[in-house]
Protein backbone atom coordinates (compact mmCIF):
# COMPACT_ATOMS: atom_id res chain seq x y z
CA UNK A 1 0.00 0.00 0.00
CA UNK A 2 2.84 2.39 0.87
CA UNK A 3 4.28 1.91 -2.61
CA UNK A 4 1.02 3.24 -4.13
CA UNK A 5 0.86 6.25 -1.77
CA UNK A 6 4.40 7.48 -2.47
CA UNK A 7 5.09 9.29 -5.75
CA UNK A 8 7.95 7.86 -7.83
CA UNK A 9 9.82 11.20 -7.53
CA UNK A 10 9.35 11.50 -3.75
CA UNK A 11 12.01 13.35 -1.76
CA UNK A 12 11.99 13.01 2.01
CA UNK A 13 14.38 14.41 4.63
CA UNK A 14 15.00 12.04 7.54
CA UNK A 15 15.49 13.20 11.15
CA UNK A 16 19.27 12.79 10.69
CA UNK A 17 19.26 15.22 7.72
CA UNK A 18 19.65 12.58 5.00
CA UNK A 19 17.53 13.04 1.86
CA UNK A 20 15.98 9.84 0.54
CA UNK A 21 13.89 8.74 -2.44
CA UNK A 22 10.84 6.51 -2.65
CA UNK A 23 12.95 3.39 -3.23
CA UNK A 24 15.24 4.11 -0.28
CA UNK A 25 12.20 4.68 1.94
CA UNK A 26 10.56 1.45 0.82
CA UNK A 27 13.82 -0.49 1.24
CA UNK A 28 13.88 0.49 4.93
CA UNK A 29 10.64 -1.45 5.40
CA UNK A 30 11.42 -4.25 2.93
CA UNK A 31 14.75 -5.18 4.51
CA UNK A 32 13.27 -5.09 8.02
CA UNK A 33 15.52 -2.27 9.28
CA UNK A 34 12.46 -0.42 10.61
CA UNK A 35 9.80 -2.23 12.60
CA UNK A 36 6.96 -0.04 13.87
CA UNK A 37 5.11 -1.24 16.98
CA UNK A 38 3.05 1.87 17.67
CA UNK A 39 2.21 4.93 15.59
CA UNK A 40 -0.14 7.51 17.11
CA UNK A 41 -0.66 10.57 14.84
CA UNK A 42 -2.08 13.94 15.86
CA UNK A 43 -2.82 16.39 13.04
CA UNK A 44 -1.60 19.93 13.74
CA UNK A 45 -2.35 21.72 10.47
CA UNK A 46 -3.85 20.85 7.12
CA UNK A 47 -3.70 23.34 4.25
CA UNK A 48 -5.33 22.59 0.90
CA UNK A 49 -3.75 24.57 -1.95
CA UNK A 50 -5.32 23.82 -5.35
CA UNK A 51 -4.47 20.15 -6.08
CA UNK A 52 -2.04 19.85 -3.16
CA UNK A 53 -2.30 19.32 0.59
CA UNK A 54 0.31 20.25 3.18
CA UNK A 55 -0.08 18.56 6.54
CA UNK A 56 1.89 18.76 9.78
CA UNK A 57 1.56 16.06 12.39
CA UNK A 58 3.01 15.02 15.72
CA UNK A 59 3.47 11.28 15.82
CA UNK A 60 4.28 9.16 18.84
CA UNK A 61 6.33 6.37 17.34
CA UNK A 62 7.85 3.26 18.88
CA UNK A 63 9.51 0.20 17.45
CA UNK A 64 12.96 -0.99 16.45
CA UNK A 65 15.51 0.43 14.02
CA UNK A 66 18.27 -2.02 13.09
CA UNK A 67 17.24 -4.07 16.11
CA UNK A 68 17.55 -1.18 18.58
CA UNK A 69 14.31 -0.25 20.38
CA UNK A 70 13.17 3.37 20.24
CA UNK A 71 10.24 5.48 21.40
CA UNK A 72 9.94 9.18 20.61
CA UNK A 73 7.70 11.96 19.42
CA UNK A 74 8.30 13.31 15.93
CA UNK A 75 6.99 16.26 13.96
CA UNK A 76 6.38 15.53 10.30
CA UNK A 77 5.41 17.60 7.32
CA UNK A 78 4.05 15.86 4.25
CA UNK A 79 3.14 17.23 0.84
CA UNK A 80 0.34 15.37 -0.96
CA UNK A 81 -0.55 16.07 -4.59
CA UNK A 82 -3.56 14.95 -6.61
CA UNK A 83 -2.87 12.90 -9.74
CA UNK A 84 -5.15 11.07 -12.17
CA UNK A 85 -4.73 7.85 -10.17
CA UNK A 86 -5.24 9.43 -6.73
CA UNK A 87 -3.31 11.46 -4.19
CA UNK A 88 0.35 10.74 -3.50
CA UNK A 89 3.05 11.96 -1.13
CA UNK A 90 5.58 13.98 -3.14
CA UNK A 91 7.74 15.25 -0.29
CA UNK A 92 8.19 15.69 3.40
CA UNK A 93 10.48 15.58 6.39
CA UNK A 94 10.49 14.59 10.01
CA UNK A 95 12.35 15.44 13.18
CA UNK A 96 12.41 14.27 16.77
CA UNK A 97 10.81 16.70 19.23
Amino acid sequence: MLEKLLHDDLLFILPNGETITKEKDLDTYRDGALKVDELLPEVENLNIIDDMAVITLIIKLSGKFNGVPFEANYRYIRFWKKFGDGIKVVGGSGMAI
